[in-house]
Order: C-alpha cells, then structure tokens, then sequence
C-alpha cells in the first residue's frame, strides 16, 4: 500500500467511528456510546465526569461485572494477573470492579481510544464456555510461541501512523531475513470485532521503519471464523493464522 491508501485507511476508520458515536448527558456525568459491540453485539458505553479538572472515564464496571455474572471467577490471582497486566498496557486502572482512566482536554480522544481497547481486550479474552475449563486464549499463542522458542517482546504500545497508541500482543524482533513482526492473538474473531484489530495492526505496520509484517491468531477452535474475516484481514495484507492450522506459519515466526 503506498502513502495515499494508507491515509484512506485511517479516514475510512475515523469517519466510521464518527459516525458510530453518540452522547447523551446522564446526571453530571456524558455517557458516550461507541460503535464497538461485546460478545453480546451489545454497543460498548463510557460515562465521562469532570474531576478536580481532569476527566475521569469508566465502564461503570460492565466488562468485570458481565464476566462474573456469565459464571467466570476472577477471585483468583492468576486471573487477576492477567486483567491486570490487560489494562495496565494500555495505561488503565481498576477502581474496584471499574476499568477506569483519567484523562487531560488534550489526550481525551487518546485515552478513550485506550480504555476502549482495554474493555475489548478484557471482554475477548476469556473462553467463557462454564463446561470447559476456562483458559486464555493468549496465553494459548503465547506457551505456542515459547513451545518454538520464538523471540518476542510481549503485550507491548506502539504508536500508529495515525498518532493514537495500540496494544499489541507479541511484538516479535527483526532478524537478518525478515523485517518486525507484529502478532495480536484474537479470540472471537468476527466482522464487528475485527475493524478495531485491523486498524491497530495496519496503522501501527505502517508507522514502523522498515513496515511490520502483521498476523493474526485467531481462535477457531470452538466456532467457525467466517470468511468475511479472512478476507478483510487478505485485503489489508495482515497474515490470518487459524489456530488449528498454525503449524503451517511458524517458520515465519521463528526466524
């Protein structure tokens, strides 16, 4: 993609999300709904409320709370690790059951863009199925990754052509045959959660000197991934692996 389509990219992206915003005052508080949908294709909501001069911005403890309530304990300190280290790497906090982040006039967009990201990444994580035996998908990419002994840099923020920040799950190193490698381990991939991994890929690929090569993991085995998906992430030039066929792309993880 050459300069010109890399910025229809990021006006594309924005112009949507303009679109998909609305905002209602509730009390002393403006409760902004997005266009991102949970696995419920629920809209994601953020209540906003003046602070001292700051702006303070939460989930009013969604995320948590529906988690809890779908039957996953997170009483436990490895779950509350992985939360924690979740948030922390897009620089959110927890206020009780909140995911919560305080912000300036100035980085406002920056850290709702952040908190966002946290609440999608929280939401995706967790296999909630009770009968099974709840596990991470990332974590499953990550013991694939050691299991191969590839070299990576994990959960890291890397900045984007467009100027906002991104979570990204592996950052693997360049080598003297092949350029960075940028991975995001996506749980429920589908057509309403895939534009938010798309342009943090895409936009973070292209802001790297020389261009990442991004790829996606993607969850396929407990649901069929559809092939919208597949040939949105084609048309973007990210490198889909389907986890039941990942074996297929290590050789360009490993070197």
């Amino acid at each position: 993609m050459n300069r010109k389509e890399c910025q229809r990219l990021v006006d594309s992206y924005l112009e949507w999300l303009k679109a998909g915003l609305s905002v209602e005052p509730v009390g002393e508080s403006c409760e902004l709904t997005t266009p991102f949908l949970d696995r419920h294709n629920d809209h994601l909501q953020i209540y906003a409320t003046r602070n001292n001069g700051s702006i303070v911005l939460t989930d009013d403890g969604y995320i948590l709370s529906d988690l809890r309530t779908s039957g996953l304990d997170l009483n436990t300190p490895k779950r509350n690790q992985v939360v924690d280290e979740i948030i922390q790497g897009l620089g959110i906090k927890r206020d009780g059951n909140q995911l919560v982040a305080e912000a300036s006039e100035r980085n406002l967009g920056q850290r709702l863009h952040s908190l966002v990201q946290a609440m999608l990444a929280v939401n995706d994580m967790f296999v909630m199925a009770q009968a099974r035996v709840a596990t991470f998908f990332w974590e499953d990419v990550k013991n694939y990754l050691d299991q191969h002994n590839v070299r990576y840099s994990p959960r890291v923020k890397l900045a984007g052509r467009s100027g906002y920040d991104h979570g990204i799950d592996f950052l693997i190193p360049r080598s003297q045959s092949r350029p960075e490698r940028l991975v995001q381990a996506i749980n429920a991939p589908n057509r309403n959660t895939i534009a938010t991994y798309l342009f943090a890929l895409t936009d973070t690929t292209e802001a790297r000197v020389p261009p990442a090569e991004p790829y996606a993991f993607l969850n396929d085995r407990d649901h069929n991934v559809g092939g919208e998906v597949f040939e949105a992430l084609e048309a973007y030039k990210v490198t889909a692996v389907p986890w039941t066929g990942r074996d297929r792309y290590i050789g360009s993880l490993v070197d």
